[in-house]
């Protein structure tokens, strides 16, 4: 189905803080967060990683943003280990270390 071509992303830019601020919020907290991922050809119905008790840090098989970036852009068609062109003309990596995680595929 459309789910086959399609990556649906739910997503914020940080995770928040475990605990509640004094103004009775939460701050940004880049250590860790959850990503839901429906589609694009991957396999589903898993968690990857996880966090100690209080969701503050990563305890085993963090997901980076490079990572992140590798699973999105496999998703558009792009390859993880192409190079663009920088604007001196040098070549860089699109992804430098980014790998879609193998549980995904």
């Amino acid at each position: 189905g459309m789910l086959d071509d399609t990556l649906v992303v739910v997503a914020g830019e940080f995770g928040h803080t475990p605990r509640i601020n004094a103004n009775a919020g939460r701050d940004h907290w880049p250590q860790a967060q959850s990503i839901l991922l429906a589609g694009g050809g991957y396999r589903h119905g898993q968690v990857i990683g996880a966090t100690n008790d209080k969701a503050e840090y990563p305890t085993s098989r963090p997901v980076g943003v490079e990572d992140f970036c590798a699973i999105v852009y496999r998703a558009v068609g792009l390859r993880v280990d192409d190079h663009v062109l920088d604007l001196s003309g040098r070549p860089t990596h699109l992804v430098p270390g980014g790998e879609v995680p193998v549980e995904l595929l």
